[in-house]
């Protein structure tokens, strides 16, 4: 028996029992390079893996990205966002759910995170909904569903991650992130219109208003899109790298966050905190993850998986859709950076193999993962929902996000079928 068999199945079952995926996936790593290699071998590799993961100058962008988010956060950027959003949309049929697809997407812009954005604007947006007679499960699913956008729309930390993984370059990544992402948020909108074809009580419409009050809404969120601009916009035209575009957009949240007049001393440390958790969090899942490449690297998995995939003579893309459908199942029981990190390693030579570009590679992966995130039994956007709205049943919930799924799954065949969606922006970069 090939020694990768057992050591994915002690992966599995660490996992189910309960064991952190990082340190799951670095014990398994660790255990299975001693196998083949010896404890001193092993330790040597898992040894210069954690020195080369803590001192990475790539992922410096990680930590600045969120720091960026958080004071966004603190500055309370997301009422003014959700305010201009629904100024335009509200009085529509299904208007306050357009506009919270829409706030979603423009909080994704400065934030990287999946359920920080959906969380953030759920507190915000459920209010309003709620009061003006939107069901519990089109709100639910429409904001678990706009949440998704955070992984995808740039700055994303899990484009960092994937680029680091793969040595893809992260400004293209960013950039390849923009259509794809702006494409999410027009199909949102157009599962919100279908729901409400088909039950109009679900999304009545909201107060009208008038254009002098649309314009003092939308001056309200200027900061949020000078940030976005100057940070996509810097690495678009070639002005700088994603870590330094990481590193303005950092500043120029703190200064937002000043300006706004809430950027307490408490704010301010606890953004910190908050950013020194999550980056600490990441960095031990990325070293075990990457351990745990380098043992089922070295114990011929994706060797393996190559020969039975040109034994079986099945046709690029046929191969890629047989990738992208474990992508849907794994997303089922596994959350999203734990299955990027466990899978990425192994599919990645394979889709290079067979021509496929990474970068485009790379966006169809974040929309699996983005469906992973509101499909049972996992679907962790679903449960930071119940968090905000524990009268509503999670049946109920995962009902409300079906629209969205569908409205998913047409995304990533559209992507297939047009690469151009993904690539074309990046293709044009200084």
């Amino acid at each position: 028996m090939e020694p990768w068999v057992p050591g994915l199945l002690a992966l599995l079952a660490l996992i189910f029992v309960g064991v952190p995926i990082a340190f799951a996936m670095g014990l398994v790593g660790t255990a299975g390079l001693v196998l083949i290699l010896g404890p001193r071998g092993a330790l040597s590799i898992a040894g210069q893996t954690l020195f080369d993961t803590g001192l990475s100058y790539t992922l410096s962008v990680v930590p600045l990205f969120i720091l960026m988010g958080n004071f966004v956060t603190r500055a309370g950027l997301s009422d003014k966002l959700y305010a201009a959003c629904y100024s335009w949309l509200g009085a529509r049929r299904g208007g306050l759910a357009m506009a919270t697809a829409v706030a979603c997407g423009g909080f994704s812009a400065v934030c990287g995170s999946s359920l920080a954005t959906a969380a953030t604007i759920g507190k915000v947006a459920l209010p309003s909904m709620r009061q003006y007679g939107t069901s519990d499960s089109l709100a639910a699913g429409v904001i678990a569903a706009g949440g998704t956008l955070g992984i995808l729309i740039p700055p994303s930390v899990i484009l960092v991650i994937y680029g680091v993984t793969t040595n893809t370059d992260i400004g293209a990544l960013f950039i390849a992130g923009i259509l794809p992402g702006a494409l999410g948020i027009l199909f949102y909108m157009a599962a919100v219109r279908a729901t409400c074809a088909i039950n109009p009580a679900a999304g009545p419409r909201g107060p009208s208003t008038t254009m002098a009050q649309k314009l003092v809404a939308t001056r309200g969120v200027l900061g949020i899109l000078a940030l976005f601009v100057l940070v996509i916009g810097g690495i678009y035209a070639g002005i700088f790298t994603a870590t330094e575009a990481a590193g303005v957009g950092a500043f120029g949240a703190f200064l937002i966050a000043l300006f706004s007049g809430k950027l307490t001393l408490a704010a301010f440390g606890e953004a910190l905190a908050e950013t020194a958790s999550t980056t600490t969090m990441m960095f031990t899942i990325l070293a075990g993850a990457l351990i745990f490449a380098n043992f089922v690297n070295i114990a011929g998995l994706p060797a393996a998986l190559s020969g039975f995939l040109e034994s079986a003579a099945l046709p690029p893309y046929a191969v890629l859709a047989l990738i992208l459908v474990i992508y849907l199942l794994l997303g089922m029981v596994l959350e999203s950076l734990s299955m990027i990190l466990l899978t990425v390693p192994i599919f990645a030579p394979i889709v290079q193999a067979l021509g496929f570009d990474l970068v485009w590679f790379g966006i169809l992966v974040v929309v699996m993962t983005e469906i992973s995130l509101i499909t049972p039994p996992v679907g962790l956007n679903v449960f930071v929902l119940k968090s905000v709205m524990p009268d509503v049943p999670l049946g109920a919930i995962f009902r409300g996000v079906v629209p969205f799924v569908v409205a998913d799954i047409v995304r990533v065949g559209l992507i297939l079928a047009v690469p151009g969606i993904a690539l074309w922006l990046p293709s044009l970069m200084g």
